[in-house]
């Protein structure tokens, strides 16, 4: 038993006379500290593990399971529209979306209505799955989120008040009269409007309308003269000219400023998802579902471009710039002489 006693004290690396006069007491708070010391040393020794790694599903696998993908949304015509009786979503972007579900076998649940400042925010925290709204992709998103491929193109064009002398319709594009201090652009805060003044025209003075506006405001300040030119999608411009005759000017209709692909937002590093929405998209596109709904949509022909696919000739595939109406349809009524100018309803920046 003696032989026991000292095999064990030789193990825990104690001498054996300092152990023999230790009491009781001491000999289980040293008992209790060395334990502590070994986990101690045991959870060093394990690598850290991401909180978020460890418990977090990927979307693939969430969405398949469950069989539901549920969206958040961006109110604006035509992209993302909601009847307020029925909550019925319409759009393209919805339609398009509701398409690719049906291939999947999957249910759309429509979760909440987003602002550009919140929905990158709604889908790093899960509130939805997807923003079944289409989205423009820029750089500035990508550094936060991810997108689809594209299901179609818009344009971005310079407007001005009709019969502005100050500025002449461009045929080459150039539109460097604009970058000077006695131009007054409309602009919204933070949004692309605000960033090609900034990286195009930094000459030029901003008025600058707060991000919860609308296009149609941006617009408005134009149209009233208190500010010279706003950089819009040419549908919004069609909406706004619609209901306000003979007020505006496209003077970049040969050569946009900008295209931006519309696109579905999800959350960053969704391999598995990205590949199966993207695959669905093709399959939609080389049926020509997605062209049937577009052509639904628009206001007048061509006024979207169209993604270009390899099996497709260029004529057939892309809606070229040259292509789209030098005026706008004869069902838009005639300017009235003094008329103001009226707003529209909601409409938004992507």
């Amino acid at each position: 038993m003696f032989l026991h006693r000292q095999n064990n004290h030789k193990t825990s690396g104690i001498c054996p006379v300092l152990l023999a006069h230790m009491r009781w007491p001491t000999l289980l708070t040293l008992a209790l500290a060395l334990a502590a010391s070994a986990l101690v040393m045991v959870s060093c020794t394990m690598a850290p593990q991401s909180p978020i790694a460890s418990s977090q599903t990927s979307l693939y696998d969430k969405v398949i399971h469950s069989g539901k993908l549920r969206c958040g949304y961006l109110i604006y015509t035509p992209g993302c529209m909601k009847d307020l009786k029925t909550g019925k979503m319409t759009g393209v972007g919805p339609d398009i979306l509701a398409l690719a579900a049906k291939r999947l076998g999957l249910e759309l649940v429509w979760t909440e209505e987003v602002g550009l400042v919140s929905m990158i925010e709604g889908l790093q925290t899960g509130r939805y799955d997807i923003v079944g709204s289409p989205i423009w992709a820029n750089a500035s998103r990508a550094k936060l989120v991810d997108f689809s491929k594209p299901i179609y193109y818009s344009p971005v064009s310079a407007y001005v008040k009709k019969g502005n002398n100050q500025f002449s319709v461009s045929v080459s594009g150039n539109i460097n009269a604009l970058n000077s201090e006695k131009v007054k652009i409309a602009t919204m805060d933070g949004e692309m409007s605000s960033i090609i003044a900034r990286t195009d025209f930094p000459k030029a003075k901003t008025l600058s309308l707060p991000q919860l506006s609308d296009i149609s405001q941006i617009l408005l300040t134009v149209a009233s003269g208190k500010a010279d030119v706003a950089f819009v999608d040419p549908v919004e411009a069609y909406r706004f000219i619609e209901h306000n005759p003979g007020s505006l000017e496209n003077i970049t209709r040969d050569r946009p400023l900008r295209v931006f692909g519309n696109t579905y937002m999800f959350r960053r590093g969704e391999a598995e998802f990205k590949d199966m929405l993207n695959t669905t998209i093709d399959e939609l596109a080389n049926s020509g579902e997605i062209d049937r709904v577009i052509a639904g949509y628009e206001p007048f022909p061509n006024a979207y471009f169209r993604v270009a696919y390899p099996y497709r000739s260029e004529s057939q595939a892309q809606i070229l710039i040259k292509d789209m109406p030098k005026t706008l349809p004869k069902t838009l009524p005639k300017a009235q002489p003094n008329a103001q100018p009226k707003l529209l309803p909601k409409t938004s920046l992507r």
